[in-house]
């Protein structure tokens, strides 16, 4: 048995974590329904937009650059996490999300891609300091600034948006389903805290029902994590809320929507024009599917956090954004932990399973069927099933594992159970989800069905990459979940999920 990695702590800048991309769901949502009705109200969107929130610096105007009707356009999202109480007092503020969404009608996939705020680069006037710092030193003018410089790209659009937006719209639009890797813990109190001032959280493992507060919990939290493994998250809940929450109700609810988007939001996307363009691009768009673009950034291995990324591999990213396909690839890396790297080391001595198909896997029935016998006793009408594989220097967290009920959408009650397994690196985890729930929304619409030894799978892809394989019995559902880094390969992927049986 090995520790898991411990985050050592952060400095003041990472103290303050909030995230607030709600703002994207509700504008590009409402964007979304862009049929005549909403065509014919843009003078009132105009006019909530610009009675609700706060203009743009001319600085900021200045550097976003003019784009026609329909024509592509980028789109950047900061994240302010200062709580109302900073605004009150004056306190220095922090950005905690940065991404960037480009618009193409003509593309195959409306592209998504997270900066990590911890990126180290050049910041003009300033020298080289973590992409964060930009924005501490001077908010939207020198983030907008830096970031242009940094990808080469103009950008057209540029919305900063404060956290408490994101939990209302959340709450406002019904929630959203998602399936968590493990426990999400923190309260800062004796015996259970203690230490550095990270916000309190408590969201348990597997496929649930995040509200307002506890969806911003589960998205803002850093720490014992990374600002890659952060980045993926945010980018995982969006999609996930983008793909449930309904056209029409967000139609319906607009009006009460947009003010909430309004409120809590600096934007020049306040003229009739400018929502008019937006608009009609979006309508052309709505049917392509979203492309989460990994920014392949490495961590600085300094103990300091920070990550970087090549010129060569910056290239290649920014040319994946601007033709909205994702790569086949993991989302990132992250460093192994050092009883990971122990275990790799006498796994050549271990009985390998499977090597032909998927390497990097060990044979492990005990400890699978260990975690599925614990569970199986407290789930009578649902058959537990568990891997017989297990990655290369990872274990299962026995302590993140649980057996529950979850209720869909109608208010029918569903039992279900979480397996999860630490894949070795910092903040990576893998899981095998059951439930008598038979149509979660997390399995609509797959990718592919593979028949494959007598037992029919359904796919989900990111990209070219796996991030879900499911499986259905006369009981219930099943599925296991990549990493959030989709560090685990589509042959270990199925590898794991062909392995698994009741126990």
């Amino acid at each position: 048995m090995f520790p898991e990695p411990y985050d050592p702590g952060r400095s003041a800048f990472s103290l303050l974590k909030r995230f607030a991309v709600g703002a994207v769901v509700i504008f590009t949502l409402s964007a979304a329904t862009v049929a005549s009705a909403v065509l014919l109200e843009v003078g009132e969107v105009s006019s909530i937009i610009k009675d609700e929130s706060v203009p743009l610096a001319v600085q900021v105007r200045s550097q976003l650059q003019d784009v026609a009707p329909g024509k592509p356009q980028t789109i950047l999202v900061i994240g302010d996490d200062r709580r109302k109480i900073d605004v009150q007092q004056g306190n220095p503020t922090r950005s905690d999300t940065m991404i960037l969404v480009r618009l193409d009608a003509k593309k195959g996939a409306t592209a998504m891609m997270s900066l990590p705020r911890d990126l180290l680069v050049d910041i003009p006037g300033h020298g080289r300091d973590k992409l964060n710092s930009a924005f501490a030193i001077g908010e939207d003018a020198l983030t907008l600034k830096t970031i242009r410089s940094l990808l080469g790209i103009p950008i057209h659009h540029y919305v900063r948006v404060t956290f408490w937006g994101f939990r209302q719209a959340v709450d406002r639009l019904g929630c959203v389903y998602a399936d968590i890797d493990r426990r999400y813990f923190n309260d800062n109190n004796p015996p259970n805290g203690g230490g550095g001032a990270y916000a309190a959280i408590d969201v348990p493992s597997g496929y649930q029902k995040l509200c307002g507060q506890r969806a911003l919990d589960y998205v803002r939290y850093r720490h014992l994590d990374s600002d890659l493994v952060r980045a993926a998250r945010q980018q995982s809940f969006l999609g996930e809320a983008k793909g449930q929450i309904g056209v029409s109700g967000v139609f319906s609810d607009r009006k009460t929507l947009l003010r909430i988007f309004a409120r809590s939001v600096r934007t020049d996307i306040r003229s009739s024009r400018s929502i008019l363009s937006l608009l009609k691009l979006v309508a052309e768009s709505s049917s392509k599917p979203v492309a989460e673009v990994q920014f392949p950034a490495l961590d600085a291995g300094d103990g300091s956090g920070n990550v970087l990324i090549s010129d060569p591999s910056l290239h290649a990213t920014v040319e994946r954004f601007l033709d909205a396909r994702a790569t086949k690839g993991a989302r990132g890396t992250t460093p192994v932990s050092v009883g990971a790297k122990r275990a790799a080391r006498r796994a050549p001595h271990a009985r390998r399973a499977s090597t032909a198909t998927a390497p990097g896997l060990v044979a492990a029935r005990a400890a699978g069927e260990d975690e599925a016998a614990r569970l199986q006793v407290k789930l009578p009408s649902l058959p537990v099933f568990a891997p017989r594989l297990l990655a290369t220097g990872g274990r299962y967290r026995t302590d993140y594992a649980r057996a529950y009920t979850i209720a869909d959408r109608g208010g029918q009650r569903h039992r279900a159970y979480r397996i999860v397994a630490f894949e070795g690196s910092i903040g990576q985890y893998y899981g095998v989800q059951g439930t008598t729930w038979k149509s979660p929304p997390i399995l609509d619409d797959p990718s592919e069905r593979r028949r494959i030894a007598g037992r029919t799978y359904e796919l989900f892809y990111d990209g070219g990459r796996l991030r879900l394989v499911a499986w259905r019995t006369p009981s219930g559902v099943y599925w296991v979940s990549n990493t959030l880094l989709r560090t685990l390969t589509n042959r270990q992927m199925l590898a794991i999920a062909r392995s698994s049986a009741r126990v």
